[in-house]
């Protein structure tokens, strides 16, 4: 029919019978959290409540979830016992850093103090004059940075 889009038909397999359906849409994904692993979920949710504020979504036995109170995508954490703090920068031995995060914030020095008075720890190797990397409790390596240029 003229004006009409074409319906956007996916096949899909249904795991548990193996038939095959078609759904009229794709599925929707949002990003929920991201999740860290530490020797002590609930330690290392107390040290990023501090500096982000966020209150706790939710708290079992080894596992915390914490998010800005607008629903967004927050943080998580998770008990692991095996747990091996990342190095940064990389080196050939030991765990090398798979991810880190990039916080924004509007004034860097005063916010810099506010996480190493929750117990971060800065990184000897400092890449860019207008960003602090720092370690949290548990050694994965974050960013603090103020948003400059055009889309700041």
């Amino acid at each position: 029919m003229p004006g009409r889009r074409p319906r956007r038909w996916r096949a899909s397999v249904e795991a548990e019978t193996g038939q095959q359906h078609r759904t009229e849409h794709p599925p929707r994904f949002t990003l929920a959290a991201t999740t860290l692993d530490a020797p002590d979920a609930h330690a290392l949710a107390r040290f990023y409540q501090g500096p982000l504020g966020w209150p706790v979504r939710k708290e079992e036995p080894g596992w915390v979830e914490i998010a800005p109170s607008d629903g967004t995508a927050g943080l998580s954490f998770q008990t692991e016992p095996l747990f091996t703090r990342p190095r940064w920068p990389s080196a050939r031995s030991g765990q090398q850093m798979m991810m880190h995060l990039d916080i924004e914030v509007d004034d860097l020095s005063p916010a810099v103090e506010r996480a190493l008075a929750s117990g971060a720890t800065p990184a000897d190797f400092q890449p860019q004059a207008d960003v602090r990397v720092l370690y949290d409790p548990a050694g994965h390596p974050f960013c603090l940075f103020v948003r400059t240029g055009p889309d700041a």
